[in-house]
């Protein structure tokens, strides 16, 4: 995404941490009026006790002053740091919030077709990485024009030469900043794009351990990965070549300004210079007062070019985060508020569905035009490209529709919301995600607060009494990282359990007996045949046995229904369901 569009997101953010931005810049503002009193109170002080020999007692009042100011400024910064701090936190929050919600909305086919690693630094490290830029460049702006204002105008009403040094150096601090810190923003984009390709590089390589061991690839891999970790540590020093570079500028011309300062005093002290100070002479607390005040000028400068280099960073970050952003949602726009009603089950109309990919390049339905009766269970089979999986995408609203209409009930789908149609379907993957935790809370994952009466039903007609001889205390049985400590026969009867404890009245599942053994895949065929009872059911699947356990059966071919019917008269009529299956097992690959 180009950075001007970046930009423009990331300045349309500035109005949600405007409050405490605002405070932030009060607070430095204060604080930038304390430093002119405490130069003053340090100039006068330090005259007074080496030139007009006044008594400690006499100076006392102003070193309590000067402690009171000081303390006033520690507060003042403490509060700026936590302003800043809030601000940021706000900002990352509503991000991190936005962006989880957006690609929720995008759907799982937009996560299946985007890598997991790069998707997970830009949630994660590259939302921190705008962390910088709310807490401390964005009030650091006002500040940087605010304070050297405030300062430069008063060094100006005690000395017009000081006052234009001053003003003729101070602006080439942001001068130097900007043209150094667009170099900087270039490379911290490109050391991100490297920090994405190797953590995907380093995800894949890790998940793949076992076959590169086996294929005795692993030092091939890793030297592999050594070279993307030095072109990460080269991009790394290249930024901060440039950080360093930026550094040093800004340090030099505040020594310039420092420096000329204290020549055109010295040399007004030794009687050189009698001009400047508009006819006043030039006393040690004048020139005190003075030098004390040229740092403190650039001090607001030379923390905004430091804090440039947090934009820079947060720019980069927002390139990636904005093109997530500006994904445009499939659904949008075609789903309404609608409520779906359920008295007698769900029953389903396709009419004339027509669905492709790669902007029509690719077709996967062709007019498919199906019935599906309330309360039947209804299996889909084909080979391998058949538009099986599309078909299923497009019911639980993974895919919008392109053409054709698909009715729930005699109502159009794209009427109803997408989450109260999810209300109403259970869907059983091909491979079930598990999380950590229990049996008992991967059952539950969507009810929480499902009694454990329920889930124990659920587990038993899933047929997960191998779990443990006692069901009630093997649910608390932990599933492992992805449900690594249970088979995977275990792992399809808990997706199972969910569907029963969810008590939906339409179950959508994906080869639910697929690479099973013979005693998992009659345990499964068992549940199923309990599961239909009531619901309305549609299941993808190779299985002979599976199938034909089903009501009816779809035959699928080149992305349309071919023919339909059960069991038994399928085979009878000799087409393609009998060719699909010329075993009598499971269908060609």
């Amino acid at each position: 995404m180009p950075l001007s569009t970046a930009l423009t997101w990331l300045q349309s953010l500035h109005h949600r941490c405007r409050p405490w931005i605002s405070l932030t810049v009060a607070l430095g503002s204060i604080s930038g009026a304390c430093i002119i009193i405490q130069a003053a109170l340090l100039a006068h002080i330090i005259h007074a006790a080496c030139i007009d020999a006044t008594t400690r007692e006499a100076l006392h009042p102003f070193f309590f002053m000067l402690i009171v100011v000081l303390g006033a400024r520690a507060l003042l910064t403490w509060g700026r740091e936590i302003c800043g701090q809030k601000a940021s936190t706000l900002i990352r929050k509503t991000v991190r919030r936005e962006l989880l919600e957006h690609v929720q909305a995008l759907g799982p086919m937009y996560i299946r077709d985007k890598q997991t690693a790069p998707l997970t630094s830009t949630m994660v490290e590259r939302v921190e990485a705008m962390h910088g830029y709310f807490a401390h460049y964005l009030p650091q702006k006002p500040l940087a024009l605010i304070v050297p204002f405030m300062i430069g105008l008063t060094a100006l009403a005690v000395s017009w030469v000081v006052g234009l040094i001053f003003l003729i150096t101070a602006p080439l601090v942001p001068l130097f900043m900007i043209m150094i810190g667009r170099g900087a923003e270039k490379l911290n984009q490109k050391n991100f794009q490297l920090l994405s390709r190797m953590s995907a590089h380093f995800l894949d390589t890790l998940q793949g351990l076992t076959t590169l061991k086996l294929f005795q690839r692993s030092e091939k891999e890793t030297e592999r990965l050594a070279t993307s970790s030095e072109q990460y540590r080269q991009g790394t020093m290249r930024v901060l070549r440039v950080a360093f570079l930026s550094s040093a500028i800004l340090e030099f011309l505040t020594c310039v300004a420092l420096a000329m300062t204290a020549v055109f005093l010295g040399l007004s002290y030794l009687h050189y210079f009698d001009f400047g100070l508009y006819s006043r002479t030039l006393t040690l607390q004048t020139g005190l007062f003075l030098l004390l005040l040229a740092p403190e000028l650039f001090l607001p400068l030379r923390e905004l070019g430091t804090h440039y280099h947090a934009r820079a960073e947060a720019l980069g970050a927002a390139a990636e985060i904005s093109s997530i952003l500006h994904q445009p949602l499939s659904l949008n726009g075609q789903e309404k508020s609608n409520s779906l009603v359920v008295n007698d089950g769900i029953s389903l109309d396709l009419h004339h569905v027509t669905h492709s990919f790669v902007h029509g390049q690719r077709p996967a339905l062709n007019d498919l035009s199906l019935e599906i009766k309330a309360g039947e269970w209804l299996a889909i089979v084909g080979a391998s490209g058949a538009g099986k999986t599309t078909l299923m995408h497009l019911l639980l609203r993974f895919l919008p529709l392109q053409q054709g209409a698909i009715k729930v009930n005699g109502r159009p789908l794209t009427s109803l919301s997408t989450a109260d149609w999810h209300r109403h379907l259970a869907w059983v993957p091909q491979q079930p995600t598990l999380f950590h935790g229990t049996v008992a809370d991967n059952i539950a994952l969507g009810d929480p607060h499902l009694s454990m009466e329920r889930i124990v039903a659920a587990a038993r007609a899933a047929r997960l009494d191998d779990v443990a001889q006692d069901l009630a205390s093997g649910l608390a049985i932990a599933v492992g990282e992805q449900g690594k400590l249970l088979s995977g026969g275990q792992a399809r009867r808990v997706a199972l359990a969910r569907a029963f404890a969810r008590n939906s009245s339409l179950v959508i599942l994906d080869e639910p007996t697929a690479s099973l053994d013979i005693e998992n895949e009659r345990l499964i065929t068992a549940s199923l045949q309990q599961l239909a009872r009531g619901r309305t059911m549609i299941m993808l699947t190779h299985r002979l046995e599976t199938a034909r356990a089903a009501d009816r059966i779809a035959v699928m071919a080149n992305g349309s229904v071919v023919e339909m019917g059960s069991h038994q008269d399928l085979l009878a009529a000799n087409g393609t369901y009998a060719g699909i299956f010329p075993s009598g097992n499971e269908a060609e690959p």
